[in-house]
C-alpha cells in the first residue's frame, strides 16, 4: 500500500483531494479547481444574460453566490466533471438512467467519485483491488468486491454516489 497516492485531507479541499486521489497524483491544486470554476461561473453568467441584463431573473442570479465554488474550498460536481475532461475521462452519475441502461457491474469499473455529507471521496481499483482513498483516512483501506457493493448501495440509498468512469 506504500506505492498508493493518498492525498490527506487539507482545510476543505476534499475535491481536490478526490481528483488527486482518483488520478494517483498532485495533478490539480486548488488554484486549478478555481479557475475551472470561474471558467463555469463566466458560462453560467452569459446563459442567464441572454435572457435580457435588465431582467429580475439575472440581477438575482448576480447577487448570488458562486455554485461551483464556497469560501471554504468546496467544489461543485460540475467542477470535478470539468477537472476530469482534461483527462478525456467522462462523469455519469450512478443512479442516472444512462448508467442503468447499461447494466454495469459496480465491481467492472475502475472508479467512483462519492459525496458524503458535502465531502468528495473517491473509491478506486488498483490492480486488481479496490481501495477507499477518503482524503479523511490515515491511508488506503482495502475493499473487498462484497463490502464494495454494499458500501455503493449505501451511498446510492442517501443519492450521494457519482461514477467516474474511464471513457475516451
Amino acid at each position: 500500500m506504500d506505492s498508493i497516492f493518498h492525498e490527506k485531507q487539507e482545510g476543505s479541499l476534499c475535491a481536490q483531494h478526490c481528483l488527486n486521489n482518483l488520478l494517483q497524483g498532485e495533478y490539480f491544486t486548488p488554484v486549478d479547481l478555481s479557475s475551472i470554476a470561474h471558467q463555469l461561473d463566466e458560462e453560467e453568467r452569459m446563459r442567464m444574460a441572454e435572457g435580457g441584463m435588465a431582467s429580475e431573473e439575472y440581477r438575482t442570479f448576480l447577487q448570488q453566490p458562486s455554485g461551483n465554488m464556497d469560501d471554504s474550498g468546496f467544489f461543485s460536481i460540475q467542477v470535478i466533471s470539468n477537472a476530469l475532461r482534461v483527462w478525456g475521462l467522462e462523469l455519469l452519475l450512478f443512479n442516472s438512467r444512462e448508467y442503468q441502461s447499461l447494466m454495469i457491474n459496480p465491481v467492472n469499473e475502475k472508479a467512483f467519485i462519492c459525496n458524503y455529507k458535502e465531502h468528495w471521496f473517491t473509491i478506486r481499483k488498483l490492480g486488481q483491488q479496490w481501495f477507499n482513498l477518503n482524503s479523511l483516512l490515515t491511508g488506503p483501506e482495502l475493499i473487498s468486491d462484497t463490502y464494495l457493493a454494499l458500501f455503493l448501495a449505501q451511498l446510492q440509498q442517501e443519492g450521494s454516489i457519482r461514477n467516474c468512469t474511464f471513457r475516451g
